[in-house]
């Protein structure tokens, strides 16, 4: 608090025409660095995601939007293969938010024990369909910031939903589109909010369907270690064989 009283009292004292001409050229400046990839290259790199991938959609598998959400918050930090194993008997116990918001915590995670985090998972799938059936009325919300309230969901699990429910024109950013618009030099940022919204400024349209796409070629072709090069249909492009993560 002294601090700050002293900087108010220096900044009110008055200056001279020098010193108030440098202070109002001083520009802020950003923590973001700056890509310098060409926009032809942009344009062919998002041209050949759409060719190779044209209906790129998630392997989770769910039969509606609750199970949707239940598979995307089962799957931070954990394969959509292990999730798939374990969601049959999830639904079968826990067919509709109205059960799950009734789950015995430790009935629940023993059915998910073998996904990663099951603790916290077990405890926020509960608290999520609590608020869905308190707030909600029982159904899945279909906006983003609705679904950013709700219990342990972030922004990329909700636009992940929105992505396949809707397919809505936005962008979500997993370890594997992380990694991959970093090593095309399509991204320098340090968190995956900053390398969405690079994402999107550089393609605007088809998010829906390169965000799969980023996925599938992240998991399949430009792999953390060991990426299958001759594999790739962006050599030209990629800067870094290395396996960027965010801060």
């Amino acid at each position: 608090m002294c601090a700050l009283s002293k900087s108010s009292k220096k900044l009110a004292n008055p200056k001279s025409p020098t010193q108030s001409k440098k202070l109002q050229s001083k520009k802020p400046q950003s923590n973001k660095s700056k890509t310098t990839i060409k926009p032809s290259d942009i344009a062919t790199i998002k041209s050949r995601f759409l060719s190779h991938y044209p209906n790129a959609k998630t392997e989770l598998v769910y039969a509606n939007t609750y199970q949707l959400l239940v598979c995307v918050m089962l799957s931070a930090q954990c394969t959509d293969k292990r999730v798939n194993i374990v969601t049959p008997a999830l639904f079968a116990s826990y067919p509709t938010p109205a059960a799950l918001s009734q789950a015995n915590i430790d009935e629940l995670k023993e059915i998910i024990k073998s996904v990663s985090f099951f603790n916290n998972k077990a405890t926020n799938l509960i608290k999520m369909a609590t608020q869905v059936m308190e707030r909600f009325g029982g159904e899945i919300p279909t906006t983003q910031e609705e679904l950013k309230s709700l219990a342990g969901v972030g922004q990329k699990t909700a636009n992940v939903v929105l992505i396949e429910s809707q397919e809505a024109n936005v962008m979500a950013v997993d370890t594997h589109c992380f990694r991959v618009a970093h090593r095309l030099g399509l991204s320098n940022a340090k968190s995956p909010l900053d390398t969405e919204a690079d994402l999107t400024n550089a393609f605007r349209d088809n998010l829906a369907t390169l965000h799969q796409a980023f996925v599938l070629f992240g998991r399949y072709i430009c792999k953390a270690v060991k990426p299958l090069c001759q594999q790739c249909f962006l050599q030209e492009f990629c800067l870094s064989k290395s396996n960027f993560k965010p801060a």
